[in-house]
């Protein structure tokens, strides 16, 4: 199973971040409905994509805690 996280949308596309921080695109239509920016997205080996939930969170938990120790 593949990782990635979305970066931004472009038209079409979902730009994604690959494990080894290259970026690549993946058709919206291929990915589910509810996929935002920033959401953890695994694609399985049948080529479907689902948003792991928990990774997506523990990612958010991360950048606050980064963002709260700029501003102390």
């Amino acid at each position: 199973m593949k990782k990635y996280i979305v970066d931004r949308f472009e038209g079409e596309y979902a730009v994604c971040e690959k494990e080894d921080l290259t970026l690549v695109n993946i058709l919206r239509s291929k990915l589910p409905a509810e996929t935002k920016e920033g959401d953890c997205l695994v694609e399985k080996d049948d080529g479907s994509f689902y948003i792991d939930i928990e990774a997506t969170m523990d990612r958010k938990r991360q950048i606050r805690r980064k963002l709260d120790s700029l501003f102390e």
